[in-house]
């Protein structure tokens, strides 16, 4: 609006703010109605209960309607609005309910209902109204046009009898056109700032958001930097060894051929050598396995079974490749779970059982063991549980003394 005139008008920012101003109007007044109808019929029937559920309906209503107003100032606002609610991953109705009625944004978003449906959606009508009576005036010749020979009275007081006695109502018309633009582009201006004001994210809260994903990116740099450490394990290190194995082996023959009394000692440094080389091939799998990357969790999870020295039963059924994050963080839980039983539990069998429904896959790790696992005891599940906290998932250990332990994980692919 600062640009000259003939930049803005000749913009897409009118239309965009008449579309914002006319749309707004028409879903606060029927916010507004709503809300307005859930108290009243809930102050009337508080008498017999359904009354206090419309009531509470009526206090966290403004929930929705504020996630609809984020989306629809994408039509004026290029930053978006962050939503300002904590995540609640796993969390029950009730306690979700019980954590919005307590958070100071959820009165916030009640209170712009009620500003959006009076104050501004009388505006974005006054702006309707201009708006229709400056188009019927610019086009008034046309008007004319079509009802001649009869007069139209577009201005009370004076008819109007010809096309070209109604060019001076169309330059009013332009007129009024330009000052609905700059009136449509105030209001939507003090709009989308009561709105940031209101349904945006306090310091304290966008604090919060700004941790999330500041650890979500340390997670993500971890994980670069354990892919680049395999990477260079099993590219460099690991192909030295197996070079120093092979020519150990031809040191060997050579020498037992002489008959050399060093062919002990060399064969005693090719072992050595094997040994450090499945040592090192074991250190490489643990940091990051290749056939995760090749295969994905199902079969990455049966390798591990494979050499675990429980027996474990593995059913994981899944329908697609899940995200890498997702997929990491499910195969070292499992990794974490078998490591601890085998050391800890004295189980006999585990199991581990993978599903994949309604976007979040369940991993559920159990063994018959003698239970009495503490998470907060290591840090391994508890690095678990923070790393599925960063994916918006949550890590259940469910472990009685006496057994069985029962690791749960929940994971939402799309986070």
């Amino acid at each position: 609006m600062r640009q000259p005139p003939q930049r803005f008008l000749l913009s897409g920012w009118p239309w965009r703010a008449w579309a914002f101003l006319l749309s707004g109007a028409l879903t606060g007044l029927a916010s507004v109605a709503v809300l307005t109808a859930l108290a009243v019929f809930g102050v009337i029937l508080s008498v017999i209960g359904v009354g206090l559920v419309l009531l509470l309906a009526a206090t966290v209503f403004g929930i929705p309607v504020a996630a609809l107003e984020r989306r629809r100032l994408r039509l004026v606002e290029p930053v978006p609005v962050l939503d300002p609610h904590r995540s609640l991953p796993g969390a029950g109705r009730r306690a979700r309910l019980g954590a919005r009625l307590r958070e100071r944004s959820t009165w916030r978003e009640l209170g712009y209902v009620v500003v959006s449906g009076v104050v501004f959606a009388l505006a974005g009508f006054g702006v309707a109204i201009g708006l229709t009576f400056a188009v019927v005036l610019t086009a008034a010749p046309l008007i004319v046009r079509a009802v001649a020979p009869d007069s139209v009275m577009l201005i009370p007081g004076q008819a109007i009898e010809s096309p070209s006695h109604a060019l001076p109502a169309t330059a009013a018309g332009l007129v009024a056109l330009a000052l609905c633009a700059y009136a449509a582009g105030l209001l939507a201006g003090a709009q989308v700032r009561t709105a940031v004001f209101l349904l945006s994210p306090r310091d304290e809260e966008r604090q919060v958001v700004e941790l999330t994903r500041s650890r979500a990116r340390l997670a993500d740099a971890f994980e670069a930097e354990r892919r680049r450490i395999e990477r260079d394990l099993h590219d460099g290190a690991q192909q030295q060894l197996v070079a120093l194995t092979m020519t150990l082996g031809l040191a060997e023959l050579e020498l037992r051929e002489s008959g050399s009394p060093t062919t002990e000692l060399v064969s005693r440094a090719r072992g050595e050598a094997r040994l450090a080389l499945t040592q090192l091939r074991d250190l490489v799998r643990g940091i990051y396995p290749q056939v995760l990357t090749d295969h994905g969790l199902d079969a990455a999870v049966a390798e591990i079974a494979l050499r675990s020295p429980i027996p474990v039963g593995v059913d994981i059924d899944l329908p697609r490749r899940l995200p890498d994050a997702v997929e990491t963080v499910a195969y070292f839980t499992v990794t974490e779970a078998l490591t601890n039983a085998a050391k800890h539990s004295d189980a006999s069998e585990m199991s581990v059982v993978g599903r994949l429904r309604n976007g979040r896959l369940t991993l559920v790790i159990t063994d018959n063991g003698s239970g009495g696992a503490v998470p907060a005891a290591g840090a391994g599940l508890q690095g678990l549980a923070d790393r599925a906290a960063i994916l918006k998932g949550r890590l259940v250990v469910s472990s009685p003394v006496g057994g069985p332990t029962r690791v749960r994980m929940e994971v939402p692919c799309s986070a």
